[in-house]
């Protein structure tokens, strides 16, 4: 599969139902991780519903890498605590950057993901043309913990002069 040209733009929405960690509550933040590349959240304090709603940049060397997502409880004074991890197979989300988007009315379902043992997915995902961008919107269940949930958004930024059809 040949990589498009542009890089994928991930936006860690919220959390949902995370583990608590701490006494009555966690500290939570999120770590991004693709290939050599990672990327954090910052924390919120106490809240196993934190909204993050914070975007971050990852550049494409490897289509085949999933974007892996692990959530963490901070600590003061001891090792952060694991919550759970999610992984995102962004196989899909190219293969719809592919596709004709000319005159396409915006709301347009590209592709449509189903949930999965494999794929870490709460509900049916939509790869959607919105906005002028392709834009898949997911609810990922946290794996090796009790609960929790991560909301994410990707979409695709194309390099400067790059045409979005």
């Amino acid at each position: 599969m040949d990589n498009p040209p542009g890089a994928l733009r991930i936006r860690i929405k919220k959390g949902v139902g995370l583990a608590v960690r701490d006494v009555k509550t966690s500290d939570p933040y999120v770590v991004i991780k693709m290939g050599n590349q990672k990327l954090k959240t910052r924390i919120v304090e106490k809240n196993v519903n934190p909204e993050w709603n914070e975007e971050f940049i990852l550049s494409i060397q490897d289509p085949d890498l999933p974007v892996k997502l692990t959530v963490y409880d901070h600590d003061k004074f001891s090792k952060d605590d694991n919550m759970g991890d999610a992984e995102v197979d962004i196989k899909p989300f190219l293969e719809a950057l592919k596709m004709k988007r000319k005159n396409l009315p915006n709301g347009t379902i590209l592709k449509t993901i189903q949930p999965a043992r494999s794929n870490f997915l709460v509900e049916q995902s939509h790869i959607t043309w919105k906005r002028d961008k392709v834009i898949q919107d997911m609810c990922l269940r946290l794996q090796k913990v009790e609960c929790g949930e991560v909301e994410i958004e990707l979409s695709w930024i194309n390099p400067p002069g790059a045409s979005s059809t």
